[in-house]
């Protein structure tokens, strides 16, 4: 496979990381802000060489259309979603999209869309940190669901977004709610937080109708996702504990390895 990735970041490092530790990729090429280009190199021709047997690091779409990627993965945030993402589904590759919520805007949701249909591409967007979303597709189709999420995480995750302007994270001594509201709301005011939030939203219900609670909890074994669905076909609850990933305590690993199982399915002769 020859792979584009978008954003060079925790996720894409980690990621990497475990492509590593199997069969390296035919060729990787990295899109990655100006100023980040020598650190990124340093890396992949460092712990990160086993990745791929040849890498080159470019700066625009254009850049990365040129290497001829055979599966684009998004991992930059939202911004980098709306600047790259449609142009590469344009051209025909199909994109993994990591920043589910950057959906919220639906602007950016119509021309992602529009582009993928241009070009005849996909728009892939993984499970990430959440699971049972093929269930939850499923029972869609059925009409009626509610949908009701819970997101946690420890103090320390919610450093630098809103939370912190209402709790005191620092002290925190028992768990607090600081947001009620729709997917949309959350995926906008905690774009690095709530992509669970969007998934499920687009998975099912929507945004609109898709209730959210977002919370800090000292006591958190973890990134807990919470999420409860009642259909005309079937209801269930189910509560994941992720584990924080090494690099960055927003982000759950279970993310890194559902985009990883991603790449898999393209490669393997059977998908799951």
């Amino acid at each position: 496979m020859r792979l584009g990735l978008i954003g060079f970041g925790n996720i894409g490092t980690a990621l990497l990381g475990l492509i590593a530790e199997g069969a390296p990729l035919d060729h990787l090429t990295v899109l990655v802000r100006p100023g980040a280009a020598d650190a990124a190199r340093s890396r992949l021709d460092g712990e990160l060489k086993g990745a791929a047997r040849s890498h080159a690091l470019v700066s625009d779409a254009a850049g990365l259309l040129a290497d001829r990627p055979d599966l684009v993965v998004e991992c930059a945030g939202h911004s980098a979603a709306e600047a790259h993402a449609p142009a590469v589904l344009r051209a025909g590759i199909d994109v993994v999209l990591v920043s589910t919520g950057a959906l919220a805007d639906p602007a950016l949701e119509g021309a992602l869309e529009a582009a993928a249909a241009e070009g005849g591409a996909r728009l892939i967007l993984p499970a990430g940190a959440v699971g049972a979303i093929d269930l939850l597709s499923a029972l869609g189709a059925g009409g009626g669901l509610e949908v009701r999420y819970r997101g946690i995480k420890p103090p320390a995750a919610w450093a630098g977004t809103p939370a912190a302007e209402i709790l005191d994270l620092a002290s925190l001594a028992e768990p607090a709610i600081f947001f009620t509201g729709t997917a949309r709301e959350a995926a906008a005011a905690y774009p690095k937080n709530a992509n669970v939030a969007a998934t499920l939203a687009l998975a099912g219900a929507g945004f609109e109708a898709t209730r959210v609670e977002l919370m800090a909890d000292p006591s958190a074994p973890g990134n807990v996702h919470e999420y409860s669905v009642v259909s005309p076909i079937a209801n269930y609850t189910i509560r994941i504990e992720n584990k924080p990933s090494s690099g960055n305590a927003k982000t759950s690993a279970t993310t890194i390895y559902s985009v990883l199982r991603e790449i898999r399915n393209r490669l393997g002769p059977v998908a799951i």
